[in-house]
């Protein structure tokens, strides 16, 4: 028995996360518009992905939804194996990848990210997760998914995972949902446990919201290097159109500078979306 089967046999999801796959099954459209509304989120997040991944790697995308990540990854010549929970958001994906002639280079699996028992590769040169850590709720779901990555990433390998940041995300809020701030029990289980309360309304989005602060030791333990913590969204908040509208030199000035300050302790909680790069040692 190899350790992945072995390590498979023992995996423990405590959240039953169904209610996260019907969400996003019931309306895809909604997953693959979302990067285009946050182009300075997909745009620094490529930066990142370009400076650090190897050339023409093998990748596990765990998390690939509709496709924003892996048809540029297929593109630039890597190859990818794209995994979700939810099989409508893959169907989406296998035709955009169908579509650019790019079939070839993009193998598909339906699994959670706690469960990758149907992946025995065990040496990608990388792995993405750049979804199901801000939907793992319970920090002990969060540590599975990044030992079921590790466990199928070669030694010195990459991993990028993302994640929504605890305070960045009120910008949304404060611009689309100000009468949240009415909601007091949401509020505070969000701003002390990362969470919402218990009893939230089913089909909800229901997600885990992150500190700056406890990125690094969730990676570490489980035996990666950090390489870059990053907001992928700096100094925006909520304003997405004024990036958006940018063009020509004005736009790749401004994506210079902000790729330049990304890393700044300082400002790295006040980004909607944070991004993790470490090495698996």
């Amino acid at each position: 028995m190899d350790c992945v089967s072995a390590e498979a046999e023992i995996t423990i999801m405590i959240d039953d996360i169904s209610d996260i796959a019907k969400h996003y099954n019931s309306a895809p459209e909604n997953e693959d518009q979302r990067l285009q509304h946050h182009q300075l989120e997909f745009e620094l997040t490529w930066c990142y992905l370009a400076a650090y991944l190897p050339p023409t790697s093998q990748i596990l995308e765990i998390g690939a939804a509709t496709g924003g990540y892996t048809l540029p990854l297929a593109k630039a010549g890597h190859t990818i194996t794209a995994v979700d929970m939810s099989e409508t958001l893959l169907e989406w994906n296998r035709k955009r990848i169908s579509d650019a002639g790019l079939a070839d280079r993009v193998s598909y699996i339906s699994a959670d990210a706690r469960d990758l028992a149907a992946i025995t590769k065990t040496d990608y040169d990388a792995v993405l997760l750049m979804g199901p850590l801000y939907h793992l709720v319970i920090e002990a779901d969060r540590q599975t998914a990044l030992r079921q990555a590790s466990a199928r990433l070669q030694l010195g390998g990459l991993i990028v995972s993302a994640f929504i940041s605890r305070f960045g995300f009120l910008s949304d809020m404060l611009s689309r949902y100000a009468d949240w701030i009415e909601r007091q029990d949401e509020v505070q289980s969000v701003m002390s446990k990362g969470r919402d309360p218990e009893n939230m309304r089913a089909g909800s989005f229901r997600g885990y919201f992150a500190t700056p602060a406890e990125i690094v030791p969730l990676h570490e333990q489980i035996g990666f290097e950090t390489v870059v913590v990053a907001g992928v969204e700096p100094i925006v908040g909520g304003d997405d159109d004024s990036y958006n509208r940018l063009t020509g030199t004005q736009r790749a000035l401004w994506l210079e500078l902000l790729y330049a300050i990304s890393r700044e302790p300082s400002i790295i909680g006040a980004s909607r979306h944070l991004l993790y790069i470490g090495r698996k040692t």
